[in-house]
């Protein structure tokens, strides 16, 4: 097989002009590329006792379901603002160019339970950072933090402090 990084294909000035989008849609399509990031996050985090991945709408979904169930854990969406449809707590957090809030239900997690969040990149860390601290609002513990891409150039793993985090592509 390839490198994992043929599978992740540069789309410019999306979703606006400067910007080199990294899209990994080519990886979900290939059943070797996807099985390998699965394959690799399973043994990763196999023996740490994980009772949930949450996930970040909408991509952190996709590779946090399929891992979840992988582990034998439960699967928790993170998602924006009114999407979800029972009691939420939510946090708002800044972008470059402007502000997001995203929400998860009130009851997602027991205080203690053990939490994997995955995305699938982490640019400037801000919404890995506000999903966190909505984790930890709840009282679980955050294990780590795992995503498929990492953009180091926008330091979203400074943004993260001292939260915990896994990537598989670095750029």
């Amino acid at each position: 097989m390839s490198s994992l990084s043929d599978y992740i294909r540069d789309i410019p000035d999306f979703p606006k002009k400067g910007i080199i989008f990294k899209d990994i849609t080519p990886l979900l399509k290939s059943h070797q590329a996807f099985s390998t990031v699965m394959n690799t996050l399973y043994e990763l985090y196999k023996n740490k006792k994980i009772d949930y991945v949450a996930g970040i709408e909408s991509r952190g979904f996709i590779i946090g379901s399929a891992l979840a169930n992988k582990l034998g854990a439960g699967f928790v969406p993170i998602r924006k603002k009114g999407k979800l449809p029972y009691k939420t707590i939510s946090l708002t957090y800044d972008l470059e160019y402007g502000s997001d809030t995203i929400e998860i239900h009130e009851d997602a997690f027991a205080p203690g339970d053990r939490v994997l969040l995955v995305d699938d990149l982490i640019a400037t860390g801000g919404t890995l950072k506000a999903a966190a601290e909505l984790i930890g609002k709840l009282d679980a513990n955050l294990i780590d933090i795992a995503v498929v891409v990492e953009l180091c150039f926008l330091k979203g793993r400074e943004t993260l402090g001292s939260y915990p985090l896994y990537s598989l592509l670095t750029y």
